[in-house]
């Protein structure tokens, strides 16, 4: 839905760019998907400068913040990149709570194999949803997610 006015390519594609934060986070529950199917990991050669970014100590945090403090909270930008920019803040946020979750909860073998899919397959699909419709400039709209998004962007 594209109820807040026209976006331009400039703001498509900068609500694009937030879409990267949960799947580099997201990549390390595809390790098991990567050593099974090795064609897969052509999704990592475009993400390859930005990995190199995350190692940087606390990197990510920096970028979490900066986009939720300079671009969410700044009424001055486009509703549409400040939408797109929370959405893909609330998956990385699942994204790290996921990976919480499995850290304390020992598992292993066929069940820790099928959640970690799970997690990967579902926040690549996420992603690649948020991206496309981004690009064709309109909102992705995610079940409650989207609904927490509307809460904090005015």
């Amino acid at each position: 839905m594209n109820w807040r006015g026209t976006t331009t390519v400039r703001d498509r594609i900068f609500a694009c760019l937030p879409y990267l934060l949960p799947l580099v986070y997201g990549l390390t529950f595809g390790q098991f998907l990567f050593s099974q199917f090795p064609i897969l990991q052509i999704i990592l050669i475009p993400l390859s400068p930005l990995l190199f970014l995350y190692r940087i100590p606390f990197a990510g945090l920096i970028v979490f913040f900066a986009l939720f403090m300079l671009v969410v909270r700044n009424e001055n930008i486009p509703h549409f990149i400040r939408f797109n920019t929370m959405q893909a803040i609330l998956l990385d946020i699942i994204v790290i709570g996921c990976s919480l979750i499995l850290r304390i909860i020992p598992l292993q073998g066929f069940i820790q194999e099928t959640l970690y899919n799970m997690v990967f397959l579902g926040i690549l699909a996420s992603v690649i949803y948020g991206i496309v419709q981004s690009a064709r400039g309109q909102y992705a709209e995610i079940p409650t997610i989207s609904d927490a998004v509307y809460m904090q962007v005015r």
